[in-house]
């Protein structure tokens, strides 16, 4: 569960993505307007997931909640949505919740009837992927008090939006084939200069997550809550962007000091934002 103050990576995918039921669902969705901002989508999450685990893991959510996007007004084209697959989550953590204590145990943790919900809503996701193939998928990612480097890999300077008021907020958006281009061209570069470190295996995870989803998606890196601990002055002088494109030119030349450089750059603008974890 993220904190308040966490960076998020989402995709959103056009109603094709879906099986029919699904599509049936998120149109009625759309049109109830019960969709939420992603500034305050967050906080809803949590409400939503502490009260499904309540004492004794009581029950899982029980509608699905989403962030839906439009290409146009919203009157001339239908959604794209990015689910937030509460169900999902919530039923993940009550079975590995049980699979972590002794069988006797298990009941006292996780009920057996949440944990027989928690099965059947798993097996549901998988089953509502349209294609034969397809992985299931989760639609966001998320960190606390920092945005990884490495998803600035996917994004482009051109692609920020800062807005400042009514409350300050940055996000990036790009298509997601242009995301993955991006990410395979770094992760190519960075096997070359470092294929064994941390940074190329974790880089390689989020290519494969941007691999499940439908191309006529759209990914959005979203600052999130961390966007309101800087200031304005900070926010306008962010070249996080430009300096993981710098950093990977410079890899792909040969210039490991250049890479290095922009990389350290990059690490000393987060740096403040991340220190302040500890404060309280």
């Amino acid at each position: 569960m993220s904190s308040p103050f966490a960076s998020f990576l989402r995709v959103y995918e056009p109603l094709a993505a879906f099986d029919r039921e699904r599509q049936r669902y998120w149109r009625g969705y759309a049109k109830s307007g019960r969709a939420v901002s992603t500034s305050t989508g967050p906080g809803l999450q949590r409400t939503l997931i502490l009260e499904s685990l309540g004492a004794g893991w009581s029950r899982l959510p029980d509608e699905d909640e989403a962030y839906l996007l439009w290409k146009t007004e919203p009157d001339l084209s239908p959604p794209l949505v990015c689910p937030w697959n509460l169900r999902v989550r919530v039923a993940e953590s009550a079975l590995e919740v049980r699979d972590g204590v002794p069988p006797v145990l298990a009941d006292a943790f996780v009920p057996s009837r949440l944990a027989e919900a928690a099965e059947a809503a798993l097996a549901g996701w998988r089953a509502s992927v349209t294609e034969p193939g397809n992985a299931p998928r989760l639609h966001e990612q998320s960190s606390n008090w920092m945005v990884p480097i490495r998803w600035f890999v996917f994004v482009e300077p051109s692609e920020r939006e800062v807005n400042l008021l009514p409350e300050r907020t940055v996000v990036f958006r790009t298509p997601i084939s242009l995301a993955r281009r991006r990410g395979h061209r770094a992760l190519a570069i960075l096997r070359r200069a470092l294929p064994d470190g941390p940074v190329t295996s974790e880089l390689a995870d989020t290519v494969r997550w941007l691999e499940e989803f439908h191309p006529g998606s759209i990914l959005e890196l979203d600052y999130g809550g961390l966007a309101a601990l800087m200031s304005e002055t900070k926010l306008m002088a962010d070249r996080s962007a430009e300096l993981a494109a710098n950093g990977v030119a410079a890899m792909a030349e040969g210039d490991l000091n250049g890479a290095g450089a922009a990389y350290e750059e990059l690490v000393e603008f987060w740096r403040e934002t991340q220190l302040l974890e500890r404060c309280n």
